[in-house]
């Protein structure tokens, strides 16, 4: 494996360059130790670099490699020369089933992998030295991932991260080999590695440690499709020398200084002293619509009023004073500027090329620790127009055409079409000079690659934000502001040094391949666990965002099999559930039996929930747990229907045993099949859950949501269900335990009758009613919880009903109790659920016999929730009744807006049943494309029906 970070780098004397002033260098060089790789010895490092590179070299030339699904656009050399392979490439990585081997190999061969799902509170911040190094379009805190891979995962497991982007997960897999680290996450760690967790004791309700994994490192294979993202993720998880790359980057800082300190210097307005260029401030330039007057933007929308800056969306014009607006708002005066475009030569691309006109019009510099402001005088804008990268640094600046895609409008539309153009001459040629400085140095280009970011004229500048004026861009877009800010580059340079040097680490044990999720070539049943966030529908356009950093690295994300949903590539939602299921299904192969993948999802759309819960059913995996991570609060909660989209998401799935999908291949046209798979699944969901001190509803366990995944699974499989969702409620009594409204195995309700002991009945989670099934959940809940006479439910019912669905038929409450539950008539015994509730509320009514007169006559007409066999038969009724209105659907030769969703349901399972494809379809084509893609079960019974018609 990779050597020590001790021993990783060495320094040596060598020529200094000419003009430098100096006789030599010092120059960061690898070892000269003898190290093993894959099997192989070598001299040193630099000669294991050497083989491994020729070894790709060769793979790069053969037309098939290059074929590879998701393979990154670029030259043979560049993607070599942003290698490190094997650790490392920039292409797919054609040895990551070697390290998987491996890495297998050298196990301790203790196979105990039974887990329940990671339910723990979880709460980290993203002020880590780490997670700041480097900015990126969206990460995970790692000591966050730290804590599920602790909880799946035993040392030296193998984790997989398909979507890895800088890296955390592979952070994360070697941090759990700190003591330290793993120490400041509120865990304990005993002398032989045994990590413990706190619980509350179950006999006392007191809290104790509990041993729940093990110290030491997990390896880690990496992939993104980005270059940026996999470049990003090679250096936080490469061994680096801290003293040897500290001595290098503070030499070339000192020599990129003593080459550009002059563009950033300003004379004081006493015309004498001279002082350093913190920032610039650029203005747009825009014509007047009345009069074609030049604007200059910042002069005009920009108030000073005593100390504070106001901002004036609105403002007159100085020359006409009619009222001027960027964004007039609809019922304002105000008119719309026009831009001013200026032709000028660009040296870069050798081409005349039309800019949005643009000013320096403020100075911000300091002499010593003093800060001061002034207009530009004639001698600062003579140098911002200047300066010019020279002719032999032009090489060093790519000038990359910008892909059209559905963030380009914002740049386009001011004239920027190239990559150099988001950046300022004075800027082009400080990086110009730093590339040539850093040339070489993969810490070092990682280190120019994090400052990047807060150089483009994206950077935004808001006065009116006082000591915050400098915003920075605004997040996940390519919005160029029409006030912007020219940063420094020195101090951006030393500012992010001081950054980086906090995050690099000696970490080593992972691998990195850039390609697609789906072509990674990993053989199956190999990987331990699985932890992704990935691309959620259109919330980032990843590939259009890194462009500008990965026209820096030369070597370009291939966009074809992104995962988004994007207009331009001509993606919609269909396309990326396509994409989605894909990686999911390759992730199923990847994975052990019996073992888990976590998802963090976060997307406030509906549908793009639906999409991602119908991939990974698709792909075989079962979802045991899904979680809300309140990230105000810092919390995981249990979260469950339409709400669940307005927060971020942790899914828990497993992949089922193999020896359970050997018995259902048997076993999947008999009742037994439905059984085994029900009690398989009870052993994979959380016993309980919790939310601080209270025990909360664990939604997996609920008879219902216990059919829906059975009823799924089979689907999916192709085969019909072989029970109806009456007979899977009296069976799912007869053969499991009951508590709470929740079924358990044997030896699980056992562990949660002591919990609830201490800790109180489970607390049912808040919900929204928008719908029929929402409201059955609803008054489920409530009545379980409180038998009551519908004049005390009413009132409660209404204050619910403020969102409801627009295409969803509304039903009155009495039909909906009706339909769903019992109501005592007073006639015989008080059914056991009101007895309970009475007897425990009314202490008169306590130690009395269910016919007692006083007890009947307060029983009298309060609703309850049936027992299974009773609840069976009003099922029967309901389905009929939902049945005969589907028939009318059918019949129905135009679009469907209001209707009951419950019906269509109903409909589509039965013509599931019925083998009859065609009527889902031709429904599904009449109700609302939103109401499909919202919904998880017509949209499951909907994409199954469309792959059986083209199947046949």
């Amino acid at each position: 494996m990779k050597p020590n970070q001790e021993g990783l780098f060495q320094t040596k004397l060598v020529p200094s360059k000419e003009g430098s002033g100096r006789l030599f260098d010092e120059e960061q060089v690898t070892n000269d130790e003898p190290v093993t790789c894959l099997g192989l010895s070598f001299e040193n490092d630099e000669a294991r670099r050497a083989h491994f590179t020729e070894e790709l070299r060769k793979k790069l030339r053969d037309p098939e490699f290059r074929k590879i699904e998701g393979f990154p656009i670029g030259d043979d050399e560049d993607i070599l020369n942003l290698s490190d392979p094997p650790y490392y490439t920039a292409c797919p990585n054609p040895w990551v089933q070697e390290f998987i081997a491996e890495w297998e190999s050298q196990k301790d061969n203790i196979e105990d992998h039974h887990r329940e799902p990671f339910a723990t509170d979880v709460s980290e911040g993203k002020n880590d030295p780490i997670y700041n190094a480097h900015s990126y379009h969206t990460k995970v805190p790692h000591k966050a991932i730290m804590r599920f891979i602790l909880h799946y995962t035993q040392p030296g497991d193998i984790v997989f991260d398909a979507f890895a982007g800088t890296g955390m997960t592979g952070v994360a897999a070697q941090m759990c080999g700190d003591r330290d680290v793993v120490l400041s996450l509120g865990y304990q760690v005993k002398p032989d590695g045994t990590i413990l967790q706190e619980e509350v004791e179950e006999e006392n309700g007191k809290k104790a440690w509990r041993p729940f994994s093990k110290l030491g490192a997990r390896k880690a294979v990496l992939n993104d499709l980005s270059p940026a993202a996999t470049f990003i993720a090679y250096n936080y998880n490469t061994p680096v020398d801290i003293l040897s790359f500290k001595r290098t980057a503070k030499k070339i800082i000192s020599d990129f200084e003593k080459k550009t300190t002059w563009m950033w210097e300003t004379l004081h307005t006493d015309r004498k002293t001279l002082g350093k260029v913190n920032y610039i401030v650029w203005s747009d330039v825009y014509s007047c619509p009345e009069c074609s007057g030049e604007i200059i933007y910042y002069k005009e929308a920009f108030t000073k009023n005593g100390g504070a800056v106001e901002f004036n969306p609105e403002f007159n014009c100085p020359h006409c004073n009619c009222s001027i607006s960027k964004n007039p708002p609809k019922n304002s005066q105000a008119q719309k500027p026009a831009r001013i475009f200026e032709s000028a030569y660009d040296p870069i691309t050798r081409a005349v090329t039309e800019k949005q006109k643009q000013v320096p019009v403020l100075i911000n510099y300091s002499i010593g620790t003093r800060r001061h402001e002034k207009l530009i005088d004639s001698d600062d804008l003579l140098k911002a127009t200047s300066i010019d990268v020279s002719d032999d640094l032009i090489k060093n600046i790519p000038f990359s055409e910008i892909i059209e895609g559905d963030k380009s409008a914002d740049p386009f539309g001011c004239g920027v079409r190239h990559v150099h153009q988001f950046y300022t001459k004075r800027i082009l040629a400080s990086l110009s000079i730093l590339a040539d400085l850093t040339k070489g140095h993969p810490q070092l280009e990682f280190l120019v690659g994090s400052m990047l970011p807060k150089l483009t004229i994206m950077n935004r500048y808001m006065p009116q934000h006082g000591g915050r004026a400098l915003v920075g861009p605004m997040a996940n877009t390519l919005y160029v502001p029409p006030v912007s800010v020219e940063n420094n580059v020195i101090d951006q340079l030393v500012f992010q040094f001081k950054k980086i040097i906090q995050a690099l680490t000696s970490l080593s044990g992972s691998v990195i391949t850039t390609q697609a999720a789906q072509s990674v070539d990993i053989q199956d049943s190999s990987i331990d666990y699985i932890f992704l966030d990935p691309p959620f529908g259109s919330n980032i356009m990843y590939s259009e965002l890194s462009y500008i950093r990965e026209s820096w690295l030369r070597v370009i994300t291939n966009n074809k099999p992104e995962a988004i949903e994007n207009k331009t590539q001509k993606k919609g939602i269909d396309e990326y559930r396509d994409l989605m299921t894909n990686c999911f299904e390759k992730a199923f192969k990847y994975l052990k039996p019996g073992h888990w993948m976590t998802v963090e999802f976060s997307n406030t759309k509906a549908s793009v929930w639906n999409s991602i819960q119908n991939a990974l059913s698709d792909a075989g995996f079962i979802v045991a747990s899904v979680a809300a991570l309140d990230k105000t609060r810092g919390g995981l909660h249990a979260m469950l229907g339409p709400t669940a989209v307005k927060q971020d998401l942790v899914i828990s799935a497993y992949k089922p045993n193999g020896g359970f999908e050997e018995r259902f291949q048997k076993e999947a046209q008999t009742e037994e099949g439905v059984w085994d798979f029900v009690r398989t699944h009870l052993k994979y969901l959380p016993v309980t859950k919790r939310q601080g001190p209270l025990m909360l509803f664990v939604p997996e366990r609920d008879p219902r949501i216990l059919f829906d995944q059975m009823v799924a699974y089979y689907v999916r499989k192709g085969y019909p269900v072989p029970i109806s969702s009456q007979e899977f409620q009296i069976g799912l009594a007869q053969r499991f335990i009951e508590r709470d409204g929740m079924y358990f195995l044997p030896d699980q309700v056992a562990e949660y009758d002591r919990k609830k002991m201490t800790s109180g009945a489970p607390q049912q989670l808040s919900m929204f009613v928008s719908d029929e099934a929402s409201s059955i959940q609803w008054l489920r809940q409530l009545i379980r919880e409180k038998p009551q006479t519908f004049s005390d439910i009413n009132p409660q019912f209404m204050q619910q009903l403020g969102g409801w669905s627009k295409n969803e038929a509304q039903l009155d409450l009495r039909e909906l109790l009706n339909q769903n539950f019992l109501c005592y008539d007073g006639k015989g015994p008080v059914p056991e659920q009101i007895h309970a509730y009475l007897s425990t509320n009314w202490k008169e009514l306590r130690n009395l016999t269910k016919d007692d007169p006083a007890l009947v006559t307060k029983a009298r007409d309060r609703w309850y929730v049936p027992d299974p066999n009773k609840a069976g038969d009003l099922e029967k009724l309901r389905e009929k009744a939902l049945l005969k209105e589907f028939e009318e659907y059918k019949e129905v030769k135009k679009k469907l807006k209001i209707f009951r969703l419950e019906a269509v349901r109903a409909g589509f399972k039965k013509a599931w049943q019925e083998r009859d494809y065609a009527v889902i379809v031709a429904v599904a084509d009449k109700i609302p494309n939103n109401v499909l893609e919202e919904d998880p079960k017509l949209l499951m019974w909907y994409d199954q029906a469309v792959t059986r018609i083209g199947g046949e």
